[in-house]
């Protein structure tokens, strides 16, 4: 496993962990990782020395770091199943609008269309207007059940 600190276009700093580096590869090539703050999947990796688990340092590692693991497997875990549980609810009671949601978002707000649940996707533009006009919206992160 290897853990980066990223950045995404907005400024937000975290961490993520990798199964290896070719794998982050991948998946940041193709949107596939995002910021936990705003969603955006614009991420790069910040200056940082990787930390690579390997056999002979988890050997040194101090008592109890295998309990601390586990336990921030099972946390992710949970977050995961919370996020796709989110994610469901949304798909089953929601119009999905598509890419037209910033539009249709606007004509809810403004009591141009019928008030209803929607989802769909926006640019950062697009969320940054919706934000700046208080069209009240929520970016759902996309969970991932594999590196």
């Amino acid at each position: 496993m290897i853990v980066y600190q990223l950045h995404c276009s907005n400024g937000h700093e975290f961490e993520a962990w990798f199964r290896d580096s070719a794998t982050y590869a991948v998946q940041a090539k193709e949107g596939d990782v995002d910021c936990p703050y705003c969603g955006d999947t614009s991420v790069s990796k910040s200056v940082m020395a990787p930390n690579i688990a390997t056999s002979r340092s988890r050997a040194k590692a101090p008592a109890g770091h295998g309990e601390a693991e586990v336990r921030a497997h099972e946390v992710a875990e949970k977050i995961l199943e919370a996020v796709s549980a989110i994610r469901n609810h949304v798909e089953e009671n929601c119009d999905n609008v598509g890419t037209e949601f910033a539009e249709e978002a606007r004509r809810i707000h403004y009591g141009e269309a019928e008030q209803r649940g929607i989802m769909g996707t926006a640019t950062e533009e697009q969320a940054s207007d919706l934000v700046e006009e208080g069209v009240e919206f929520y970016r759902l992160p996309t969970a991932r059940t594999k590196n």
